[in-house]
């Protein structure tokens, strides 16, 4: 599938998934830009794309409305438009309920889902005047199942899917499709930084929590890679029609099965 010179506007995208998916899309014809909290790794990252004509890294904080909307502002005056929206950027935030720093609850819904919505609010306008688009959320095995330790992030991912499929009804006259992408683990940072404290967390080694925690429900106790992810967000972004919007696609191994 290829993206024939489309925009893609995808956040936390110097590093990790959003980086994998950066380069998925640029090596299919579409132009990318990489908005990340790290605005030296996204200038970076962008660099060994291509440069210029393919990528720019932007800075952006996706919780501030005015980084958003100066980054989304950014990527239409270097590229013509926004064709894609991946809102990817997200932190993980593990503590039992009862001490679950209210602070590091608001912080981990402000950029998971205040993200996502400031950033669709954002691409959506140019989106509905070329009466085009896909909006693409990195949701979670965690929109569809629970897992201790994990009140915000589940909460959040759960959002994710609500919000999707409002827009897949309020964007389709507009010929604007709206789906989530449904990872299992994936061995980036954001999952590497789990494995102690989930490890510390429940008193068991970090091979256990391996074995018995992240992958204990999937079919072949295999991690997802950030190359499968990155070509579930290709075929979402290239899919020209309607017949596939408001729908999570579960990459897991088998760990959630709809």
């Amino acid at each position: 599938m290829q993206l024939d010179g489309k925009v893609a506007l995808i956040t936390g995208a110097a590093s990790g998934i959003g980086h994998e998916i950066a380069k998925r899309y640029v090596a299919a014809g579409g132009r990318v830009v990489i908005a990340d909290l790290n605005e030296d790794g996204a200038v970076a990252a962008a660099k060994q794309l291509g440069g210029a004509k393919e990528a720019i890294g932007v800075g952006m904080d996706v919780s501030k409305e005015d980084q958003v909307n100066d980054g989304v502002a950014r990527a239409v005056k270097a590229f013509g438009t926004v064709d894609i929206l991946v809102s990817n950027a997200g932190i993980q935030i593990v503590h039992p309920i009862e001490d679950f720093p209210f602070a590091d609850w608001k912080k981990l819904l402000a950029i998971h889902l205040d993200g996502a919505f400031l950033t669709t609010k954002a691409c959506v306008r140019h989106m509905y005047r070329q009466n085009s688009g896909a909006l693409i959320y990195m949701g979670s095995v965690h929109s569809h199942e629970a897992s201790p330790l994990k009140a915000a992030y589940v909460a959040a991912k759960h959002g994710l899917l609500g919000l999707a499929r409002v827009m897949a009804k309020e964007g389709a006259k507009h010929n604007v499709r709206s789906n989530v992408i449904c990872p299992g683990f994936v061995k980036t940072p954001l999952v590497e930084k789990q494995i102690p404290e989930q490890a510390a967390e429940l008193g068991i080694s970090e091979e256990r929590v391996i074995k018995e925690v992240l992958l204990a429900e999937t079919v072949d106790h295999q991690f997802t890679t950030v190359e499968d992810v990155a070509e579930v967000a290709l075929f979402l972004a290239a899919f020209e029609t309607n017949a596939l919007t408001g729908q999570s696609i579960c990459v897991s191994h088998g760990w959630h099965m709809s």
